[in-house]
């Protein structure tokens, strides 16, 4: 771009290569998309205060970084920024941007929406470097910091009330010169002749805008201002100069914004509702003056008002799962008894009949063999996996937070909870379901084989029952020491409600409660709310996991594989494991279950099956 002529001062609005206090650094050509733009200039970053907006600034993309030249607008703070530039008070700048595209805390892309004149900041190397001579009397050269502002803004600033562009020539010498006058400057120059032409053309370049899609008559000389040079009558109904005049405006001013501050302030309704009330009086539609407003986008200075409101933040570095407590899966993956092999055989022989029993031996009579039942079974494993793509575009545009970490916490978190599930409940899909987790390979403790099993029906209209009948299968309980109580919150809650004649609290702690019931400890379970299986609704289960075999062969346990599909340019992520789950010693488990009423949940699509 070649450069600007008339501006107030200039200097770099941002270095690159200099680390910011923030850690970040502006990579080269990071802006070169903006060289030549303009952007707002406001005072220390006050986008919240509209007296503070001071002018603008042309952007111009050098190898070594952004440079600026910048134009103060004639209100008070612009004058006074002016001033203090020349004096040398003020002498750093500092941008804020958006849209960052960063690698390594490298800023390679963004999007600057202004530049702020600043007391100090990060960017040691964003200065003031030259003051005007055609404005100021003085080239004071003071360096000192800046800053650069991260944010999601989507502001829009546009102001072109009092603006005139500049050009990078020599006026002539019968050509007043431009510089710094502003348009008022300028009409004021005029006589009323020249202003009458200048009114035609723009009135005429507006209505020829709206026809350039139609074929509508051409613009008629009694449509805008006539000037009879004879005469000397003017026909027009209205001058576009003329201060006094109300006509419907495509932009809001900066003493507009400023009464709209002070309005809210003064308790006038709410910051929202007193910008809308001000555009609808300052800029409704009005055919005699050819102004349009597009549907849905505003055409005025701000097409969103909430640029004026605060930032929203971000709270957390990742997006935070919701899901449901999983305490109780490392309970059960780090509980359970393991095998370096999947395929598992038991074998149990029955010497529990009278048959096993020993004999008494009477002289003279045959001796009988024993006889006794043997049983087996074997288990072989099944793969149980998660599988997740993400195109490539998607993992380069979220810079915010390790996308790829975030995703396979996710992968192994539900993946454990998978396993779990399918160990002490069964994974709830039907048999039928190409998802679905066959209980011959991974067999749910809740419905195996009476053998290994024992199963007791609850009536829980009183809860106190749940105690009783846990205390009463001990009796028939083969398992390892004292088993884990696995069972849901409800359930929980009612027995620690439970009380005694006096009102008193039977139990004050869960541990109070699990000594009582003959637990190692209590467990809660949300999975295992109203599960029905075979019409029955689970309460509890009583299992020492050590009686519980989970089996991988070598390269069966959790492993994770990444790949690439260069034909639909997607990064594929795949976790899985291999493995057989059985119980090992026979009735080594309790299970309480009540029968289930018709307001329950749908029953489990097992069934029982497998």
């Amino acid at each position: 771009m070649s450069k600007p002529v008339g501006y107030d001062f200039c200097g770099w609005v941002t270095k690159n290569d200099v680390p910011c206090s923030d850690g970040r650094i502006i990579k080269r050509d990071a802006f070169a998309h903006q060289d030549g733009m303009k952007v707002p200039m406001v005072y220390m970053h006050q986008q919240r205060d509209a007296s503070q907006l001071l002018g603008y600034t042309i952007l111009e993309n050098r190898p070594e970084g952004v440079y600026g030249y910048s134009y103060c607008n004639d209100t008070e703070n612009g004058k006074n920024i002016k001033e203090a530039v020349r004096h040398g008070d003020v002498n750093a700048y500092s941008i804020f941007a958006d849209g960052l595209k960063e690698k390594a805390r490298q800023v390679m892309h963004g999007m600057i929406k202004e530049v702020s004149v600043v007391l100090s900041g990060a960017n040691k190397k964003a200065t003031i470097e030259e003051v005007c001579l055609a404005h100021y009397d003085s080239d004071d050269n003071i360096e000192y910091d800046a800053i650069i502002v991260q944010g999601d803004s989507d502001m829009n600033y546009s102001d072109t009330k009092n603006e005139l562009s500049h050009e990078d020539k020599e006026p002539e010498d019968n050509e007043a010169s431009l510089d710094k006058k502003t348009i008022d400057d300028v009409v004021k120059t005029l006589n009323e002749e020249q202003k009458v032409v200048v009114g035609f053309l723009i009135e005429m370049a507006k209505r020829k805008a709206r026809q350039q899609s139609s074929d509508d008559e051409e613009l008629e000389d009694d449509e805008v201002k006539h000037y009879d040079y004879e005469e000397g009558e003017e026909d027009m109904k209205m001058n576009v100069f003329d201060d006094e005049t109300t006509v419907a405006r495509s932009y809001l001013s900066h003493s507009d914004i400023k009464e709209i501050f002070s309005d809210a302030q003064k308790g006038k309704g709410s910051l929202k509702e007193v910008y809308e009330e001000k555009v609808s009086t300052l800029c409704h539609d009005d055919s005699d003056h050819g102004i349009e407003r597009s549907e849905g986008d505003q055409t005025y200075f701000v097409n969103d008002p909430s640029f004026l409101f605060p930032e929203a933040r971000e709270l957390n570095g990742s997006p935070e799962f919701i899901k449901r407590p999983d305490d109780w899966v490392s309970v059960v993956m780090s509980g359970v008894h393991r095998t370096p092999f999947s395929r598992v055989k038991t074998q149990f022989a029955d010497i529990t009949e009278d048959v096993a029993r020993a004999k008494g031996y009477i002289k003279g009579k045959r001796k009988k063999e024993e006889v006794f039942t043997l049983l087996k079974r074997t288990t072989t494993p099944q793969t149980v996996y998660k599988f997740q793509k993400m195109d490539r575009d998607d993992q380069l545009d979220i810079t915010d937070f390790d996308k790829v970490a975030w995703l396979k916490s996710e992968m192994r978190s539900m993946l454990e909870e998978e396993c779990a599930r399918a160990i002490l409940v069964g994974d709830g899909r039907s048999t039928s379901d190409d998802d679905h987790i066959s209980e011959d390979h991974i067999r749910p403790i809740w419905s195996d084989a009476s053998l290994f099993t024992i199963r007791k029906t609850v009536d829980v209209t009183n809860p106190k029952n749940i105690i009783d009948e846990a205390i009463r299968a001990r009796k028939e309980y083969r398992g390892s020491g004292n088993p884990i109580m696995f069972t849901t919150e409800d359930v929980l809650t009612e027995l620690l409600l439970l009380e005694d004649k006096m009102g008193h609290k039977l139990y004050k702690t869960e541990q109070e409660l699990a000594t009582a019931i003959r637990a190692s400890r209590i467990v809660t379970v949300p999975i295992m709310e109203n599960l029905i299986k075979d019409g029955k609704q689970v309460d509890a289960i009583f299992i020492n996991l050590k009686d519980y075999n989970v089996g991988a062969d070598n390269g069966g346990q959790v492993n994770l594989f990444d790949d690439f599909d260069i034909r639909y340019n997607q990064n594929l992520y795949l976790i899985e494991t291999r493995f057989s789950g059985a119980l090992i010693k026979p009735f080594s488990a309790i299970v309480l279950e009540h029968t289930a009423s018709s307001g329950d949940s749908t029953e489990d699509s097992n069934n029982g099956e497998g």
